[in-house]
C-alpha cells in the first residue's frame, strides 16, 4: 500500500508526467542562487546539456565556462570553495567524475571543500551514445570517497529538492542525473532529506531498496506483485551515502529479504551498499538488480532498460526468485 504521507503521483496513470532528471537539477540550481549570491556554476562546455543555462542566463556574472577541461573543473571550483563561495560543477558522469576522480579526492575530499559535483548523462538510459558515455561505475566511485555525499534522486522534483538541500549543507556532494525524460514520482510535498529513506510502501513479503528511475520501476513492479498476492515494501534510497541504515535494516527485519535496483553497476553501488548494512546489522537473503559486469552499448533508452533487465517485469520476476530463497531460509 502506498504512504499517504508520501504524496506521490500515480504510478498506474499511463498518461503520467515525465520530464528529464537533469530539468530538476537545473531549476534547484536557479532557485538556490537566488536565495545565496555565494552560489557558482562551473561547466565544462555542456551547460545546456546539463541544465546549467537557465542558472547561467539568469547570474551571468557567476557562470564560468571552463571548456573541455574536467581536471581543471574540480581544481577551480575547489580553490573557489575554500575562498567562501558554494560551487556547482557540471560534466557528464562519464567525464566528471570518470575522467577527474583523482582531483576531487585530492582537491574537494582531501581538503573538505565545499564543492557540489553534479554528473550528468548518467546509466545506460543515455542511449544511443553508446558504451564511452553510458557512466555506470559513478556511484562505487564517489562513495568510496571519505566525506562525500551521493545523492540518485528519483525523479525532477526529487533532483531540484536533492540541490536546494546541497547548497545549504557544508561538505563535497555528488548528485547523479539522467539524460531521458522519466515519470515523475514524488510531488512538491513529497519529503526528502540528506541521510534519510523514504518508504513509499509498505509491505510484508518483501524489500525493495531503490534509487534513480529504479524507484518508478519498482513501485509498478510491486504493483504487479501485490495483484499476485504478494506484498513488497518499496523504499527510495536517494541518498546513497550516507545510507539510511535505520531504516532500510528495519525493513529488512520486517520482511526478511532485500532486493536492490539500480542504473549502475551492482558492484560497489547501491546493492554493494545495502549488502554491507545488512551484513554488519541483519543479515537476509538478498539479490541485487542492475548492471552485472559489464559496459552498456548503444540503442534507444528503453530497449537499453528492457535488454539489461531495469524494468519492472524483470524486477517482479527477480523478487519472485528471491521470495524462493525466502522460503528455503524459514524452512
Amino acid at each position: 500500500m502506498i504512504d499517504p504521507q508520501m504524496h506521490l503521483n500515480d504510478i498506474t496513470d499511463p498518461e503520467i508526467k515525465q520530464a528529464p532528471i537533469r530539468a530538476g537539477f537545473g531549476d534547484g540550481l536557479t532557485q538556490a542562487g537566488a536565495k545565496d549570491p555565494n552560489i557558482v556554476a562551473l561547466s565544462a562546455d555542456l551547460v545546456g546539456s546539463t541544465k546549467m543555462d537557465e542558472f547561467a542566463k539568469a547570474y551571468p556574472d557567476r557562470y564560468i565556462e571552463i571548456g573541455v577541461a574536467e581536471q581543471n573543473l574540480v581544481t577551480v571550483a575547489a580553490g573557489m570553495a575554500l575562498a567562501g563561495k558554494v560551487p556547482f560543477i557540471s560534466s557528464y558522469a562519464a567525464f566528471s567524475p570518470g575522467r577527474n576522480w583523482e582531483q576531487i579526492r585530492t582537491t574537494v575530499c582531501l581538503n573538505e571543500s565545499n564543492v557540489k559535483i553534479v554528473g550528468s548523462h548518467a546509466g545506460v538510459s543515455v542511449g544511443p551514445d553508446g558504451a564511452t558515455h553510458q557512466m555506470l561505475e559513478d556511484i562505487a566511485l564517489m562513495r568510496v570517497l571519505p566525506k562525500m555525499t551521493v545523492i540518485v534522486p528519483a525523479d525532477s522534483e526529487e533532483a531540484r529538492k536533492a540541490t536546494l538541500a546541497i547548497a545549504k549543507t557544508s561538505g563535497g556532494a555528488y548528485l547523479r542525473l539522467a539524460r531521458e525524460k522519466s515519470p515523475i514520482v514524488t510531488t512538491e510535498k513529497t519529503p526528502f532529506a540528506l541521510g534519510k529513506a523514504n518508504i513509499l510502501r509498505s509491505g510484508k513479503d518483501l524489500t525493495i531498496v531503490a534509487c534513480g528511475q529504479m524507484v518508478y520501476q519498482s513501485l509498478v513492479a510491486a504493483e504487479k506483485l501485490a495483484k499476485q498476492g504478494i506484498e513488497v515494501e518499496v523504499i527510495n534510497a536517494a541518498v546513497v551515502k550516507p545510507l539510511d541504515v535505520h531504516t532500510i535494516v528495519g525493513s529488512a527485519r520486517r520482511t526478511g529479504v532485500v532486493l536492490t535496483a539500480e542504473e549502475g553497476q551492482i558492484a560497489g553501488g547501491l546493492g554493494s551498499a545495502v549488502a554491507e548494512t545488512l551484513a554488519d546489522h541483519y543479515p537476509v537473503p538478498m539479490t541485487r538488480v542492475g548492471i552485472n559486469d559489464r559496459f552498456g552499448e548503444s540503442g534507444e533508452p528503453n530497449q537499453l532498460l528492457e535488454a539489461f533487465g531495469l524494468t519492472a517485469p524483470h524486477i517482479a520476476s527477480r523478487a519472485r526468485e528471491l521470495l524462493k530463497r525466502k522460503e528455503v531460509t524459514h524452512d
